[in-house]
């Protein structure tokens, strides 16, 4: 395996173990260039039939795992959600839609997925991806997925006033 800092092709496995609920092999790897001597993580995969993302425009393109990992990074820049905190995320992601589409998902579905994975790790990173996968065209329907996010069931407009019941005895 050629090393990803100085490029020799002349590694070490230091430790292997099942990944991605055994559909893959992790290993961690230590360069034997003496200069470098780097460690780093390397994916053995079964190597599958390409699985095809269906655009709105209904263009066809290859799911790419690193896509959806840069998105997810993206969402969850300066968040304390960690690197392998997001390989896994993306290993839940892409064995949930392998599993429930065969061989093309649309791309509705991979957002919704994000949708779930966010909502249940991170709020404010799942806020973030909702504003640009949702398009959210106005400051209420922003407001609207915030609180439902908190909860909330209905988003109440207009001003909070203190209604105080006066009873005659």
């Amino acid at each position: 395996m050629r090393c990803p800092y100085c490029g020799t092709d002349n590694s070490r496995v230091l430790e292997s173990r099942p990944s991605d609920d055994g559909l893959a092999t992790r290993r961690r790897r230590e360069c034997l260039n003496g200069a470098c001597q780097k460690r780093f993580t390397t994916f053995e995969r079964i190597e599958q039939r390409p699985f095809m993302v269906i655009k709105k425009d209904m263009k066809r393109d290859v799911f790419d795992r690193d896509k959806l990992f840069r998105g997810l990074q993206k969402a969850c820049e300066k968040r304390p959600i960690s690197a392998d905190d997001l390989d896994e995320l993306v290993d839940a992601i892409e064995v949930r839609l392998r599993s429930e589409f065969e061989r093309e998902v649309p791309s509705s579905e991979v957002g919704e997925r994000v949708m779930e994975a966010l909502r249940s790790v991170d709020g404010v990173a799942y806020v973030r991806f909702a504003s640009v996968y949702r398009e959210f065209r106005d400051v209420e329907t922003f407001a609207h997925e915030v609180l439902s996010l908190l909860g909330k069931k209905e988003v109440r407009s207009g001003s909070s006033q203190n209604h105080e019941s006066t009873t005659d005895e």
